[in-house]
């Protein structure tokens, strides 16, 4: 089978240039160098990581995904959050197991519930066990800023590399979500590592496609959002197969090339699930909803497990769901097809946006780099199209595949041999690293200095952008801090349990709007879409206070 695909003495050379001329040894004077500034950059991506993941509390979906992993890990039983596959919750419960907190089998909640019964009502320690949920998602996470590097240098050469790295270290979403026990990342890391191997399949395909498709089954099984890069990953093999083939099966090999992509990546998000359950055990515990027209049928031929496909009926469900939105300020029904782009305009560093745009440019217009364009460009543009059409506007999480592969093609901008280019490539990766240093540790409700920078992007977007419930801890050590024994009204957006904090506060929207004195606090996710009577109370309240840009508090 293999040899019907590949020509095994026969490839044709990349019309790129290699970082040294082929078959010249690399000094290893010349590398150690690079190698520390890789070391470097990584280490302080992880010290931004760890240090911001032991101060922040659960998000909102987080114990969503630790009470499923909890689950699996004890239990072996596919039973919570179908909506997404089980792969990038066996990461996050690898540190559950290291954890090894107590687990209630015969708990009977709904997933939200059990995530947080895990945590404040089975006798563990919420702070540990989030880390240590949260640690192996950073270490994929570091693991990736070497696909962007080795990515980046295979085109342009080291320097390319170390800059798209910078850029890739230095990201505020990347840093934001990757030191949270989510899936986005792992998702979008694992697509990027597909499109690196499907390009090195030009060399060697016989190495390359068969590892490929793992890497987008990983994918696969983390996220269903992921499903639009299928068919442009698959294509991609195909044009790699075909360049490094000759002959007269060449057309043959390039499609059994796709098919093994294929194969491979449905092999994976099987084997995620048996790594589950061996017996694959599955009853819904939440309502499916049923799918019709083109939809359904989608649904219906996919070659996934029957809890693959009810997880994306339910997502299915959830886009038909009247969401809110709020962006620039302006609360409104539905979603906009602009939003995600406007959302990266405020949340991306100004200089990691030119060298973006610049990347792009460069990619498509250098004839020596065109060949590497559609492994770049082409799968992120499709997710992104696929992401704009979605219901739910609630944060550039949604897109942060953009930061990994438009780091790549910033790194390329190099490849233009000028002084002034490579001056101005170091002065806009230097403010992109800067304006995201300052943002420390508040990476989550960062924005540029175009909108004002953290402090202000509450003004712009909410949810996941800003105030994800993530500083309640945070608020609980002001409170206690500047403000002892005051009387407090909590408006809190979040998965979090303030009691367990040392948070005495009541609901102030539950009282006549003249009983509320004192401390006003709100989640500035929720002051984004406040009406009536929260609306009202914080119309006649003074801000006083911001905890990590997150949470306002007023006083009445």
């Amino acid at each position: 089978m293999r040899d019907l695909w590949i020509a095994p003495a026969v490839a044709r050379p990349v019309s790129l240039p290699s970082p040294a001329p082929a078959g010249t040894p690399r000094r290893p004077g010349r590398r150690w160098p690079v190698r520390l500034l890789v070391a470097v950059l990584l280490a302080q991506m992880a010290f931004a990581m760890v240090t911001t993941a032991v101060r922040q509390t659960p998000t909102i979906d987080e114990p969503v995904y630790v009470g499923a992993a909890a689950e699996y890990v004890h239990e072996h039983r596919l039973r919570h959050n179908p909506e997404h596959p089980p792969l990038g919750k066996l990461v996050i419960g690898v540190g559950v197991a290291l954890a090894d907190p107590h687990v209630d089998p015969g708990f009977a909640g709904d997933q939200g519930q059990l995530g947080r019964h895990l945590l404040y009502e089975s006798g563990n320690d919420p702070w540990r066990l989030m880390l240590w949920a949260r640690l192996p998602v950073i270490a994929l996470t570091l693991s990736f800023g070497l696909v962007v590097f080795a990515f980046a240098r295979e085109l342009a050469g080291p320097l390319a590399g170390l800059a798209a790295l910078a850029l890739y270290c230095f990201s505020p979403d990347v840093i934001a979500h990757g030191s949270l026990a989510t899936l986005d990342v792992p998702a979008a890391g694992s697509v990027l590592t597909s499109a690196w191997l499907v390009w090195r399949a030009r060399r060697r395909p016989r190495l390359y496609v068969p590892l490929a498709g793992p890497a987008l089954g990983a994918a696969l099984a983390t996220k269903m959002s992921t499903l639009p890069a299928v068919p442009v990953l698959m294509a991609l093999a195909a044009v790699s197969v075909w360049k490094a083939s000759a002959g007269g099966l060449r057309l043959v090999r390039a499609v059994v090339g796709a098919g093994v992509v294929a194969l491979t990546a449905i092999t994976v998000v099987w084997v995620a699930y048996l790594m589950v359950d061996p017996r694959l055990r599955w009853t819904p515990e939440q309502h499916v909803p049923v799918v019709h027209g083109l939809r359904g049928l989608l649904v219906r031929l996919l070659p996934f497990p029957e809890v693959y496909r009810d997880g994306m009926r339910v997502q299915f469900g959830l886009e038909n769901r009247p969401w809110q939105g709020f962006l620039f300020g302006r609360l409104y029904d539905g979603s906009l097809w602009y939003y995600l782009p406007s959302a990266l305009l405020v949340k991306t560093p100004l200089g990691m946006l030119a060298l973006w745009v610049a990347g792009a440019a460069v990619v498509v217009g250098v004839r020596r780099l065109r060949p590497a364009a559609p492994y770049v460009l082409a799968a992120p543009l499709v997710l992104l199209a696929a992401a704009m059409q979605g219901a739910r506007d609630f944060g550039t999480r949604y897109a942060v595949f953009l930061p990994l592969f438009l780091a790549v093609a910033a790194g390329c901008v190099l490849m233009v041999r000028r002084r002034w280019v490579s001056v101005g490539v170091a002065l806009l990766v230097a403010f992109a690293a800067v304006s995201s240093a300052r943002a420390y540790p508040y990476y989550l409700p960062y924005s540029n200095e175009a909108f004002g920078g953290p402090g202000r992007t509450r003004e712009w977007l909410h949810d996941s952008n800003v105030d994800w419930g993530q500083d309640l801890g945070r608020l609980a050590d002001r409170l206690r801090d500047r403000y002892p024994g005051e009387r407090v009204w909590l408006v809190y957006k979040g998965s979090g349990v303030p009691s367990f904090y040392g948070i005495e506060a009541s609901d102030p929207r539950r009282v006549p709007v003249q009983e509320v004195r004192g401390l006003l606090v709100v989640s500035d996710s929720a002051a984004a879409k406040a009406s009536g009577r929260l609306a009202e109370l914080i119309g006649g309240s003074r801000p006083v206070d911001d905890v990590g840009h997150s949470i306002t508090v007023y006083r009445r």
